[in-house]
């Protein structure tokens, strides 16, 4: 089968400290060697020059977050459940609704340096006590080189360095292209338009951006991509960065390594001596496997945190080696080939050669395939893909070694250190359960995937339908030809449009997918002409309520904030205890894209024990998907089977042919 692609530290940001460190990032540039080597970038626009002119997250109305959730809900209750759930919703906003939405308000007038989302979200993921593994933690895989010979795993390793220190460098040195999406990029992403906006005073620049419908993007969460960690602690765990960060932790056969890779002023060490640490590194065979310590990483973060304070007496500064690198490199022995072992290394791996509490690990297997797997709660997949991307861009196009420079290696000149751990007893034996736990979760997991060539984004374009929400509409085919029900959806929108942003839920199920989805049925007598009318409305209404969703106009990330102000205050409304809302929250169906023209594939484990975890991509020429399950009563394999033939239908009708439907 071939494989296919898929899918904070936030900060008050003042003008005053933007100046600062300014003029600070000015003084090392000017001072700095050549910018090709040091640099991924040299941007004429400073990096957050938008940051603090960026527009505040709406807080929606009342009235129309009721009204949205209810629309919601129609689509998996039966009529008297809705009728009951409609009840507590309409006492809801008359009553205890209006006093949060007042307190909500409030609070959010009194912390005009964020959004009124942004820290009850990041708690959210910090006080969860479960595994980051599968339940939080997804990966992205790298395109191979096309340039077979730097596939190697060494020189991949070393590119990827490299590349990454350059873009380190960008971002510290203010120099890294602002992230903006050009709505009209003939006017907006041209060298007038930055030459003129970096002009304009940073409390005045997203207006300015904004005539020219240019819309720069919250990059608060860039400053925890690097050097940045989880630390596990009882009840609520705390995010940790170092600044000063100048090495990063490789992780070989379970054996962890501290290496140098960059200097006080920004310059990359050079890349033959990266090159002979990597190559010891991996002929290091000094001392026997040491415990798998990475499972306790794996564990529920309060099993973990109790390791930690233990483990913490005798290895305080391994420990913080760890926690401070830049990220983690994993060396790999395995040759993932095929989807299942792709997605199985990248989104796990044997529980040995991880750490995954770190923000960013990077993987390089023997074969030379890459891919990326990082902690969630520090950001989202905005500033975690155009790290990606740029890296990606750079490995190619200015690789800094080839194999031809392993011949001459001295390993002799190496530096690295070795790191070793004294595990007390009392360790060892939650290493060993943490294990064992760690192999039976990931061992339960099943995985299929799919990737049709028969059209792809370039296609539905010219037919004026929306590629997202095609591929949104055939999971909810699949999912009714499979099931012949709908359940609780969710498809990930980001809000980086606004301060502090970070993601919207978008609920795919909808009135509109329900009647297409019923159209294509086989006992349905609908005409090609209707069926294309029912999928043209489904497209239209999934464009709104993503642009909804976009805006700030969803319902889930309010209803959750007004929920979190009700907990505090220890009385929560009979909405959020009614079992239809636990229903709509219990997430069947979750979804997410990451699409890219450098990404391989891409996924993440499903949320719930009876859900699927669908990563999906949408090419000029192609769609695909990477789903996986639990196993059994779920059956992965006959969903994506369902996806398939509802494509393939879906394509019939917009060809204006009749079909042979051949769900069950």
């Amino acid at each position: 089968m071939a494989l296919v692609s898929s899918r904070g530290k936030t900060f008050k940001f003042c003008l005053w400290q933007w100046k600062s460190k300014n003029y600070n990032c000015l003084f090392r540039f000017l001072s700095s060697a050549s910018g090709d080597e040091k640099y991924i970038q040299r941007s004429i626009v400073p990096t957050y020059h938008f940051q603090a002119s960026l527009p505040r997250l709406p807080i929606p109305k009342l009235e129309d977050t009721c009204r949205r959730y209810l629309d919601a809900q129609k689509v998996i209750l039966s009529s008297e459940e809705y009728e009951t759930t409609k009840r507590l919703v309409e006492t809801f906003q008359k009553q205890e609704g209006q006093e949060l939405q007042k307190k909500l308000l409030k609070k959010d007038k009194m912390n005009k340096h964020t959004s009124y989302i942004s820290e009850p979200w990041t708690d959210m993921y910090l006080e969860d006590r479960r595994s980051l593994v599968l339940n939080h933690n997804p990966f992205i895989a790298f395109n191979f080189d096309p340039n077979e010979e730097n596939n190697h795993q060494l020189v991949r390793a070393a590119n990827v360095i490299v590349s990454a220190m350059k873009f380190k460098n960008s971002l510290d040195d203010q120099v890294l292209e602002p992230e903006i999406f050009h709505l009209n990029p003939k006017k907006s992403n041209t060298e007038r338009f930055k030459k003129l906006i970096r002009y304009v005073p940073s409390s005045l620049s997203w207006y300015g951006a904004y005539l020219v419908k240019a819309f720069p993007l919250d990059m608060s969460q860039y400053d925890r991509l690097l050097a940045s960690t989880r630390i596990p602690l009882l009840t609520k765990d705390k995010l940790v960065t170092y600044e000063d960060s100048r090495h990063i932790l490789v992780i070989h056969k379970g054996n962890y390594y501290t290496l140098d890779v960059i200097g006080e002023t920004g310059i990359i060490r050079p890349v033959s001596e990266i090159l002979i640490n990597l190559q010891a590194i991996t002929m290091d065979d000094s001392t026997s496997l040491q415990s798998p310590i990475a499972a306790l990483t794996s564990n529920d973060r309060d099993t973990w945190a109790h390791a930690r304070e233990e483990l913490e007496k005798s290895n305080a500064e391994v420990l913080k080696l760890i926690d401070s690198a830049l990220f983690v490199l994993s060396l790999d022995d395995d040759e993932p080939k095929i989807p299942e072992e792709v997605t199985k290394s990248f989104l796990h791996g044997d529980g040995r050669n991880r750490w995954f509490d770190k923000s960013l690990q990077l993987i390089v297997c023997r074969n030379g395939l890459m891919g990326l797997h990082f902690e969630h709660s520090w950001g989202d997949g905005v500033a975690v893909l155009r790290f990606f991307n740029e890296v990606s861009e750079d490995m190619r196009e200015n690789p800094a070694c080839s194999p031809a420079q392993l011949a001459a290696l001295d390993l002799s000149s190496a530096n690295y250190r070795k790191l070793c751990f004294d595990i007390p007893a009392s360790v060892e034996n939650v290493i060993s359960s943490s294990k064992e736990n760690f192999d039976s979760r990931v061992n339960s997991l099943e995985m299929e995937t799919l990737q049709l060539f028969s059209f792809g984004r370039d296609y539905l374009r010219r037919k004026k339908i929306s590629p997202d929400a095609l591929m949104q509409l055939s999971f909810q085919m699949g999912y009714y030809r499979q099931n012949g029900k709908f359940v609780g959806s969710y498809e990930s929108c980001s809000t980086a449009a606004f301060k502090h942003g970070r993601t919207e839920t978008v609920r795919p199920a909808s009135l509109a997918t329900v009647a297409c989805c019923q159209a294509f049925d086989k006992s349905h007598k609908a005409g090609i002409e209707e069926m294309r009318n029912f999928i043209m409305k489904s497209s239209d209404y999934h464009n709104q309520i993503i642009k909804n969703a976009a805006m700030g106009q969803g319902f889930d990330r309010h209803m959750f904030a007004l929920r979190h102000i009700a907990q505090s205050s220890g009385k929560l409304p009979k909405i959020y205890q009614d079992p239809s809302f636990a229903r709509l929250n219990h997430i069947i169906l979750s979804t997410s894209t990451l699409t890219s023209p450098n990404v391989l594939m891409g996924g993440f484990a499903p949320v719930v024990p009876d859900g699927l975890g669908v990563g999906y991509t949408i090419l000029d020429d192609s769609l695909g998907c990477n789903v996986l399950s639990y196993g059994p009563p779920t059956d992965v394999r006959g969903f994506v089977e369902c996806v398939r033939s509802s494509l393939e239908d879906i394509l019939e009708v917009l060809e204006g042919r009749n079909f042979k439907n051949t769900s069950g």
